[in-house]
C-alpha cells in the first residue's frame, strides 16, 4: 500500500505509468481490431484510426489534469512571452484546430479517395497534426507508391473533393485526335457497338451503381452507356471524345481496346478512300 501511495504522490512516476498503460491499451486494441478485420475480410482502418486518436486524446487529458497546477504556474511565469509563444506555435495550433474540424464535419473517412489542391490519394491515417494519403494517379487510377502528408490546417483553407466513388466505378474520359481525311461519323456506331460489348459483363451492376450515385449526389452523371462526341481542334483536326462508365481497375484496359478498334476502322476507311 505504501508503494502504491508513493506512486500516486510522485507525479513523474505516475506520468510514466499512465503513458505506458495508454500505449499498451492502444497496442492491444489496435492489434485486436486488425485481427478481427483480417478474419472477416473487412477494411477497418477507420476504426483503428479512431481508436488511436481517442486514446491519444484520453492520454493528453489525463496528463493535463495531472500537471494542471504546475502548468498554471508555468503559464504565469511566462506570461510576458505568451504572445511570442502563440506566434511561434501558430501553425501547430491551426493543425490541432483543423483536426477538430475534420472530426466534427467528417468530409472523408479512412480508405476514401480525396483531392486537395493538386494532390489526389487514399486517406490512410489522420492524427492531430496531419492527414496521410497514399498518392493515386487520377489518370490511371493506380497508386504511385508515394505517401503524402498534408497538414490539417491546409484542409480548412483548401477545397476537399471526395472521390471515393472512383474507387469502384469511374466516369472515364479520353480523346482520340485524327486529321480530317476520314469522316469519324462513319465509324462511330461501330466503336459504340464494340464498347457496349466490352462493358456487357458489368452493365447491370454499372446501371445500379450509376443510379445510386445520382440519388446520392442529386445530379445527372454520364453513364452507364458509352458516349462519343466529335469536335475539332484549333488546327482543324477531328477530336473524338469517348466516355465510359466502368470499373476503375478496367478503365485503362477498355480504353486501349476501344482505341485499337477506332484506329483499325479509321485506317480501313482511309485506305478505302485512297483506293476510290
Amino acid at each position: 500500500m505504501e508503494f502504491i501511495q508513493n506512486i500516486f504522490e510522485n507525479k513523474l512516476i505516475l506520468t510514466f505509468s499512465i503513458t505506458f498503460l495508454a500505449l499498451l491499451t492502444k497496442y492491444v486494441l489496435v492489434k485486436l481490431v486488425r485481427k478481427q478485420a483480417k478474419n472477416k475480410g473487412e477494411d477497418r482502418r477507420d476504426l483503428v484510426n479512431n481508436v488511436k486518436n481517442f486514446l491519444n486524446f484520453v492520454l493528453i487529458v489525463c496528463l493535463f489534469s495531472l500537471w494542471a497546477e504546475e502548468m498554471q504556474k508555468f503559464a504565469f511565469s511566462i506570461a510576458a512571452f505568451s504572445v511570442a509563444i502563440v506566434l511561434a506555435t501558430r501553425e501547430f495550433i491551426q493543425c490541432i484546430i483543423g483536426f477538430f474540424y475534420l472530426v466534427s464535419t467528417r468530409p472523408f473517412r479512412i480508405g476514401e479517395w480525396i483531392e486537395v489542391e493538386d494532390f489526389v490519394g487514399e486517406v490512410s491515417a489522420t492524427d492531430w497534426i496531419k492527414s496521410t494519403l497514399l498518392e493515386v494517379d487520377i489518370k490511371t487510377y493506380e497508386y504511385t507508391g508515394k505517401t503524402l502528408f498534408i497538414p490539417n490546417n491546409k484542409l480548412m483553407t483548401s477545397p476537399i473533393k471526395n472521390l471515393n466513388f472512383l474507387k469502384r466505378y469511374a466516369t472515364h474520359h479520353f480523346v482520340i485526335v485524327r486529321d480530317q481525311s476520314v469522316n469519324p461519323y462513319g465509324i462511330i456506331q461501330k466503336v459504340i457497338k464494340n464498347a457496349k460489348v466490352y462493358c456487357a459483363d458489368f452493365h447491370e451492376v454499372a446501371v445500379r451503381y450509376n443510379q445510386m450515385l445520382e440519388r446520392r449526389l442529386d445530379v445527372k452523371i454520364a453513364g452507364p452507356e458509352p458516349q462519343i462526341k466529335v469536335s475539332t481542334s484549333e488546327i482543324g483536326d477531328n477530336v473524338v471524345e469517348i466516355t465510359i462508365f466502368c470499373p476503375t481497375e478496367l478503365a485503362i484496359e477498355i480504353q486501349q481496346a476501344i482505341t485499337k478498334d477506332f484506329m483499325r476502322y479509321w485506317y480501313a476507311e482511309k485506305n478505302k478512300i485512297k483506293q476510290d
